[in-house]
């Protein structure tokens, strides 16, 4: 009980800090917790549905893409938060596309079968673009660095809370018997394809809802700016980084990758990727269960 109060008060005093932090901050450090906070809901987003029930899905990046691209369409046209639910909707819907094709494939069908369909919406979009409208990239509306970082907290926020309350819900116990025997679930009354499917499309909901809000630090986009394969990888990354056993693991994952590639692309940017593929093999290698592994390790020896 003690245990439990001490998190809630040190949540409750990290996230006061954080809402005055626009105050006495300044506009850099606005900047990187808004990136900090970007790769909060997509590395918890993935872990909502990939953790539990072991798909591994590579589609992310179609949904952010779809997030940034619905503001750069509509932004002028409609309000800031009905643009983050219409963004919101679109991924909704794409990924109830990609759940009823394919989340009966299994393994690496399925992760083959995500990261095609994310190649066809950019490869798709380029042409769209090269050959109707004669144009390459659209003009988005630009907020300000206050705006985006109270928007991506909030978010951030809510998707945590939400996460958490699936994972203690019996339809997280769901999720998880999904992943450890997914036929027995079956036999025991569980209707495993709509529960993966509404998972599914529920967190790339938040995904999509990211891209429109980070899409206004942007003044142009373009398919390859906003379909950028890498979105969905580095989460897959940072939640093994962190550990995904735990809800704080791709937390932590996410903000220590993010700090760690700020530094690396501003002062090695050349050799960026190869010092990123370096630290994937090595975290894969020798720290399996990510950062969560560590600190359980340390409790265990501390109460031993």
């Amino acid at each position: 009980m003690n245990f439990k109060l001490i998190s809630l008060a040190l949540i409750g005093v990290t996230l006061f800090f954080l809402v005055l932090l626009p105050f006495f901050g300044s506009p850099y450090s606005l900047v990187l917790l808004s990136n900090i906070f970007m790769y909060v809901v997509l590395t918890v987003t993935w872990v909502m549905f990939c953790g539990p029930t072991g798909y591994i899905s590579l589609a992310t990046s179609a949904f952010f893409g779809a997030g940034i691209y619905t503001a750069a369409v509509i932004s002028f046209k409609v309000p800031l938060l009905l643009t983050v639910l219409v963004g919101a909707l679109i991924s909704f819907f794409l990924a109830l596309i990609i759940g009823i094709v394919s989340l009966r494939l299994k393994g690496i069908y399925f992760a083959m079968f995500t990261f095609g369909f994310v190649e066809l919406l950019l490869h798709f979009l380029l042409w769209y673009e090269t050959n109707i409208t004669g144009t390459t990239g659209r003009v988005v509306l630009t907020l300000s660095n206050q705006t985006v970082y109270y928007m991506m907290l909030a978010l951030a926020f809510v998707t945590i809370v939400f996460t958490q309350y699936l994972n203690n819900s019996r339809y997280g116990m769901a999720l998880k018997s999904i992943g450890e025997n997914e036929m027995a679930s079956e036999h025991i009354g569980i209707d495993t394809a709509k529960l993966k499917i509404l998972t599914y499309c529920v967190s790339s909901s938040f995904v999509g809802a990211c891209g429109v809000v980070m899409a206004t630090r942007w003044t142009y986009v373009d398919p390859k700016i906003a379909f950028n394969p890498l979105y969905s990888f580095i989460p897959i990354f940072m939640a093994i980084l962190g550990g995904a056993r735990k809800l704080y693991g791709p937390i932590l994952g996410a903000i220590v990758f993010t700090y760690l590639q700020e530094i690396l692309t501003t002062r090695i940017p050349y050799y960026y990727m190869l010092f990123f593929g370096l630290l994937m093999v090595f975290v894969i290698t020798f720290l399996p269960e990510g950062i969560v592994g560590i600190i359980d390790r340390r409790l265990k020896t501390k109460i031993n």
